[in-house]
């Protein structure tokens, strides 16, 4: 590979004059620096990006941490960040992995944007402490290097579940999210606390993992015991749409036979027939608050938490109990 060495050895300059001309310093000539990159660009020298972003201590990339790249969810959030960003002069780029954890320390980043429950809160802290700036979409954490943007996950559950209810339903399945995700907790505990106020539902939980997957898997269950209408919330669309698919494979009738819920409101909800009941948000908001957090932390400027509110989409699937 050429190096600004290379290009002082042809020029008959030091390795410093290169170093000026190639960053516009004025203390060389226009001459000599026109001279300089008509050499470099003989050459094809490519400068070394890693090595400037060390020296500058700047790399005007964000770096935004996700734990799954599959499923409709991501790609409204990451288009509200891009356009933040991108107006700012500032890139994007998507990691999974503890390889590029290291990208912040490095400063190879000069912020990050965490929905990656893998991503151990422990670290996000000593990397904040080492100053840092990170905000966080999936969990609870208090340093002042720290921003959260989180979801309502606790409103939107209640209202699923009361909803259900309201519509005559006392027989209950949930379908969960993966034990690690704070998201699945928080919409767990609220299910829990709602059906505590009605001691007349039954309420059971099923294991699943954010994916249609184990959606099917729960449908599949649900069918075995079927004695009588019941309802299902599951916490996401994702796995809503297992259910839904299985549930009509089967010859039952969704919002007759199984009343079903999600969570998300992804696009391909509203194609479905009859149409899912779930609970919505701005998931472009969401990138595009984590994105303008993120910008005014690494430019000091004070911030406060945010969060991301929800409502609920009523759908034929949810009919009377």
């Amino acid at each position: 590979m050429i190096s600004i060495k290379d290009i002082a050895k042809k020029a008959g300059v030091s390795i410093s004059t290169v170093s000026y001309a190639l960053n516009g310093n004025p203390k060389v000539t226009e001459e000599t620096r026109m001279r300089i990159l008509k050499i470099a660009q003989e050459l094809n020298y490519v400068p070394n990006a890693a090595a400037r972003t060390l020296k500058n201590r700047v790399s005007k990339i964000i770096g935004v941490y996700l734990s799954d790249f599959s499923g409709a969810f991501y790609g409204e959030v990451l288009q509200g960040m891009k356009e933040v960003l991108n107006k700012r002069g500032y890139d994007l780029i998507v990691c999974s992995g503890s390889y590029s954890h290291r990208w912040l320390p490095q400063r190879m980043i000069d912020g990050a944007i965490v929905l990656d429950h893998s991503f151990a809160s422990e670290e996000l802290l000593h990397l904040a402490g080492n100053g840092h700036k990170v905000v966080v979409l999936d969990r609870e954490l208090n340093h002042p290097n720290v921003n959260q943007v989180l979801l309502d996950n606790k409103a939107g559950a209640s209202l699923a579940i009361e909803f259900l209810i309201e519509k005559g339903h006392r027989k209950l399945y949930v379908v969960s999210g993966p034990k690690g995700s704070y998201d699945s907790r928080q919409r767990m505990q609220a299910v829990k606390q709602t059906v505590e106020r009605h001691p007349e539902v039954e309420c059971i939980e099923i294991e699943g993992n954010f994916d249609k997957e184990s959606g099917e898997k729960a449908a599949e269950q649900i069918i075995g015991e079927y004695k009588e209408p019941a309802a299902v919330f599951c916490l996401n669309d994702e796995m809503a749409i297992g259910v839904y698919n299985t549930v009509m494979r089967a010859n039952y009738r969704i919002g007759e036979h199984i009343h079903l819920i999600g969570f998300d409101n992804i696009e391909l909800t509203q194609y479905t027939q009859p149409r899912l009941a779930t609970i919505d948000y701005s998931k472009r908001k969401w990138g595009t608050l984590a994105s303008e957090q993120v910008l005014k932390l690494i430019a000091g400027e004070a911030v406060e938490h945010e969060r991301i509110y929800v409502t609920l989409v009523e759908g034929e699937s949810v009919g009377k109990g």
